[in-house]
């Protein structure tokens, strides 16, 4: 890869040259960006897979490279790689730009439908979700290299655990980004354009139900049917939801169980995603889940839970952060607002340890999660130029000790 400049801004220290340059050298790069986005969403990154996810993060590494900047693997077994990078002088508090690798897309999804373009959007696994934030990252981290390291640190961290509720990697965020000046999560900006200021928390559980088989024709009254009790589960985990936009929401978008037609069912499995607002009591909430699981639905079943994940919901983005941000967009000519929603993410655990944090930072897009996922091509570079900017801003002593 060569993006087309040299690193040759070591000695430009006023911040308006630095601006400028950023500007600039971004503005150029809207066919490098969509080439690293094509190779990156070419990639499947199923969480779990660690293979696929190992393979981008080499990806990223080897583009950071290229650049002169070094991005340390570190291996987390079962689940992934995590990737770090560091660019910028001195020791003071740096600005993370954060982001996840998995995607919720299996092995193979690639070969169906790969990285296409219409033109005006960009489509395929995980396209918005968040591999455009990814490239994203990436090159504001390159900006930062080249025309902002006077002015500070700014630092790259990409998990690959995010779509299963982070189990492997939340205590690593939380550890790595306590003290930081601000994070900046590139998730994808929301279809109207929007940045998120705050979101839902939510609990991922995987459960169970234990049956007694029997024949379904000669003995059916000596089996007890696991998929029965699942069923009669299901209804009472779904009447949880009680306010779709900013009250709590249940699904179980997994199930399983059974051998044959012909069999009362042994055991039956499902997956269920229960969000949750920022007001909510966790503690009676996942109480009540625990209760619905392990209540004796169907005679002869048991249910059980054998895994519940958490995460947090993300606190609101102090006003300065959010006003920062919105400058940076006026200047470069769009307006954007911040929002709540229901999706959870990373940065509610960044804000949780009293970072100011922003997210949706990455380009617009919508579909997450679906075939017609899409990124709004247009959309890559300004909010790449954003992004730097503030970041830029953040480093100066001025906007650190107003934010203060």
């Amino acid at each position: 890869m060569n993006t087309g400049a040299t690193a040759d801004t070591m000695n430009l220290t006023p911040q308006v040259d630095a601006r400028e340059s950023v500007k600039n050298w971004l503005a150029g790069q809207q066919e490098a960006m969509l080439a690293l986005l094509e190779k990156l969403v070419n990639i499947d990154s199923f969480s779990r897979d660690e293979a696929g996810i190992g393979e981008v993060a080499d990806t990223i590494a080897l583009y950071l490279q290229d650049e002169g900047i070094t991005a340390h693997i570190e291996t987390v077994p079962g689940y992934g790689p995590v990737l770090r990078a560091r660019v910028g002088q001195g020791q003071g508090a740096p600005v993370f730009l954060t982001g996840h690798m998995d995607t919720v897309f299996p092995k193979g999804t690639v070969a169906q439908r790969p990285f296409s373009t219409d033109g005006l959007r960009a489509y395929g696994p995980g396209v918005a979700d968040m591999k455009s934030g990814l490239v994203l990252n990436v090159f504001v981290l390159i900006a930062m290299a080249r025309y902002g390291a006077a002015f500070g640190p700014v630092e790259l961290l990409m998990t690959c655990d995010e779509e299963i509720g982070s189990p492997a990697t939340r205590e690593t965020i939380m550890q790595t980004v306590k003290g930081a000046r601000a994070v900046f999560n590139a998730e994808p900006a929301r279809a109207n354009g929007n940045v998120v200021t705050s979101r839902k928390g939510n609990f991922l559980v995987e459960f169970g139900v234990k049956g007694v088989a029997a024949h379904s024709g000669i003995n059916f009254a000596k089996g007890a049917s696991a998929i029965d009790a699942l069923a009669r589960k299901i209804i009472a985990l779904h009447a949880l939801t009680n306010d779709p936009v900013r009250g709590i929401t249940s699904n179980v978008g997994v199930i399983a169980g059974g051998i044959v037609p012909n069999m009362v069912a042994p055991f039956a499995t499902a997956g269920l995603d229960v969000r949750y607002g920022p007001s909510e009591n966790t503690e009676q909430l996942r109480e009540r889940i625990r209760s619905i699981i392990e209540e004796t639905s169907t005679p002869g079943t048991q249910g059980y839970i054998s895994d519940i994940r958490q995460t947090t919901p993300m606190r609101e983005t102090p006003a300065f952060l959010l006003q920062l941000y919105q400058d940076c967009a006026q200047e470069l000519g769009f307006s954007v607002e911040g929002e709540f929603t229901g999706g959870a993410a990373d940065s509610g655990l960044t804000s949780l340890v009293g970072v100011p944090t922003l997210c949706a930072t990455g380009p617009v897009g919508g579909g997450a999660h679906t075939e017609q996922e899409y990124c709004e091509i247009a959309t890559i570079v300004p909010r790449t130029q954003a992004v730097a900017l503030a970041t830029l801003a953040l480093l100066q002593p001025d906007t650190a000790a107003s934010a203060a």
